[in-house]
């Protein structure tokens, strides 16, 4: 695996950015990209996440006097429930389990604490105002992964959604289709490989298949991160 350097670059302050619901730190790297200082919580372990980080609740620290000492927070609540690849199925409506939905409390503590925010969230019926859609194909990448973002105090352009260049490779009802992109999520049906999903995805510092298949291409956050301090920055000059 290849280890991110320079994680706190010298050189002048830079704004100090909260990863909620962190997991291997895919978003967490493209705000680092973007300029920012980051440090992540997860309630599992994430030995692989490549900045400062705190194992504990989420909400927990949402809700306490910790949370002012940021800039920004970024949260991907988990919405299991409502996402496109679990609507439908037995668990989504209660049979036979229950999938975990931290949407709606992650808002609410976002929104009182004052602060810029982000909430990512699959596309599915997650029920978050939609502000931004953002796919793999905007920066050329080896997955589309769409992906749905809410910004609270914050702004980004809608970039061109790119018309894809063909099928995500793999089994559908049975029958194999190549094409230049792999699924970053499960196991069978022709799934990539762990090395096809780093590539593919923009993730070099983990190898674990579970962290790489609920990230977000850094390309993502670094696009939101970079936006945020653009429009921070022409504030400051109006002012």
């Amino acid at each position: 695996m290849t280890q991110p350097t320079d994680i706190r670059r010298a050189g002048g302050p830079r704004p100090l950015l909260l990863d909620v619901y962190s997991c291997s730190g895919g978003a967490g790297m493209g705000y680092h990209r973007a300029g920012f200082d980051v440090d992540g919580i997860d309630i599992a372990h994430r030995p692989n996440y490549p900045f400062p980080y705190h194992q504990g609740d989420a909400l927990e620290r949402l809700a306490s006097g910790e949370i002012q000492r940021y800039a920004f927070v970024h949260a991907s609540p988990p919405c299991q429930a409502k996402c496109s690849l679990t609507i439908g199925t037995n668990q989504s409506k209660g049979w036979g389990g229950a999938h975990e939905d931290l949407l709606a409390p992650t808002r609410e503590l976002l929104d009182k604490t004052g602060l810029p925010y982000v909430i990512e969230q699959p596309n599915g019926r997650a029920e978050i105002r939609k502000d931004l859609w953002l796919c793999g194909e905007m920066w050329g990448l080896g997955v589309i992964r769409h992906r749905n973002f809410k910004l609270g105090g914050c702004t980004a352009n809608q970039p061109d959604h790119l018309r894809h260049r063909g099928r995500v490779r793999g089994y559908r009802h049975g029958e194999f289709h190549e094409g230049p992109y792999v699924a970053p999520y499960g196991n069978g049906g022709g799934k990539p490989t762990v090395p096809e999903l780093q590539e593919a995805m923009g993730i070099t510092w983990t190898n674990v298949r579970e962290e790489l298949t609920e990230a977000i291409p850094p390309a993502y956050s670094e696009y939101i991160g970079r936006a945020f301090r653009v429009s921070r920055a022409a504030s400051r000059v109006a002012a």
